[in-house]
């Protein structure tokens, strides 16, 4: 006789999405908004929390989008997909060993090139001022043309940046770079649709997107960003490095505080 376990097996037990719950309620959400941002009905979302039921991967990224979280974080078990694991191998474009190795042809292409979204997260980033006479004149244009362009920079008086400054062994040199930086922008808010924040986060990353194109900076104990090496990631549907790092700079971006550039020199 065959035997057929699954005759007598019981359901396999269904836990509440607890962690969905309470990031839509941190959010300040409701199901009916979660449904129809996402288009699906009501009942759907409820299944999600209530039930612990997957959501198809198009749903589970806009939902994490929406808030602001990283879909592994949402639904764990995502991470261990086939899918998932190649997708993000293939958001890997290259490693350089270090910043300066990234081709200057690369930054400028990605600058002139970002048509929706430009984004910086950055300690100091003088070196794209430096490099750049007309970054402000670019980024202005940018934003203007629709473009959301969003500039973090830490803030020059806060512990962070000087906690920085002491492990590169630079002391107030790194919030004078901050300063200089904000004083070659200044311009930006002269009727400009740029928005600029100033941080108080210990980074362990800079991060500079460029539509679904991201070149993130690591930091090194000790070791200038310059000196540390240069991660270049593309968006690729299904992926989750992309979406890991703007999830990062997104709640930066929240924490931070809004600057008036006029007030920097």
């Amino acid at each position: 006789m065959v035997k057929r376990p699954w005759i007598n097996a019981q359901p396999e037990a269904q836990m509440p999405n607890e962690r969905l719950r309470n990031r839509i309620a941190a959010a300040g959400l409701a199901i009916s908004d979660i449904a129809a941002d996402v288009q699906v009905d009501p009942k759907t979302v409820e299944r999600w929390i209530t039930k612990g039921r997957i959501p198809h991967r198009t749903h589970r990224w806009k939902t994490a989008q929406l808030l602001g979280s990283d879909e592994t974080y949402l639904w764990p078990t995502v991470a261990d997909d086939v899918r998932t694991t190649a997708a993000s191998q293939a958001e890997f474009v290259t490693l350089y060993p270090n910043r300066g190795a990234v081709p200057e042809q690369l930054w400028s292409a990605l600058f002139q090139e970002a048509r929706s979204d430009v984004d910086v997260l950055a300690y100091a980033g003088l070196f794209l001022a430096d490099g750049r006479p007309d970054l402000s004149s670019i980024l202005s244009k940018k934003a203007a043309d629709g473009a959301s362009v969003r500039l973090l920079f830490g803030d020059p008086d806060s512990d962070a940046v000087r906690r920085r400054g002491d492990e590169e062994s630079i002391g107030d040199g790194m919030a004078a770079r901050v300063r200089l930086v904000l004083t070659y922008l200044r311009d930006l808010l002269h009727g400009s649709d740029v928005e600029v924040r100033l941080h108080n986060t210990a980074l362990y990353n800079s991060i500079y997107r460029f539509d679904d194109d991201m070149l993130v900076n690591t930091h090194v104990y000790g070791a200038p960003a310059a000196q540390n090496p240069v991660m270049h990631l593309q968006r690729v549907p299904g992926g989750r490095l992309f979406g890991h790092y703007l999830a990062s700079f997104d709640k930066v971006w929240a924490s931070a505080k809004p600057i008036d550039l006029t007030a920097a020199g």
